[in-house]
């Protein structure tokens, strides 16, 4: 059981074949990449898990969380400030809505600069793992 937790909030490079389509709509992806709605608590463990790097630009309410980054937004309140298909849309490819953003793309492997070798032609996130960060951010609903 500890195992498999471990292995859930290991980052782990999604293969390029097992990218699945999906459609943006003016600045959304309205449906989930898996068909089913993602588990907070593994998007928790995702969010908070350094080697992902939302903390190094993100602070939000992880108490437990020393030395939050202050480059970008907090996600305290995201799942008041946006749908779950624009959080899903700012995951998978943040630079669709801002090319300046320095946020990476995490289901996103065209078009990309600078990408370490370990990670050319593979999504950091799995569409799973997306769905799981998309069902936590959607839970942060206090500024």
């Amino acid at each position: 059981m500890l195992l498999a937790a471990a292995m859930v909030a290991m980052p782990a490079a999604a293969r390029a074949d097992e990218l699945r389509p999906y459609a943006v709509v003016d600045d959304a992806i309205v449906a989930s990449l898996t068909g089913t709605t993602g588990d907070p608590a593994r998007g928790r463990a995702i969010v908070v898990n350094r080697q992902f790097t939302c903390l190094l630009c993100h602070s939000g309410p992880f108490a437990e969380q020393r030395f939050q980054g202050d480059l970008a937004p907090s996600l305290a309140g995201t799942g008041a400030r946006w749908t779950e298909g624009q959080l899903r849309l700012r995951v998978v490819d943040a630079a669709r809505l801002n090319a300046a953003t320095i946020m990476p793309s995490y289901y996103r492997i065209d078009g990309l600069h600078r990408v370490g070798e370990a990670w050319r032609g593979k999504p950091i996130l799995s569409a799973e793992q997306v769905e799981d960060v998309v069902a936590y951010l959607a839970t942060l609903r206090e500024p």
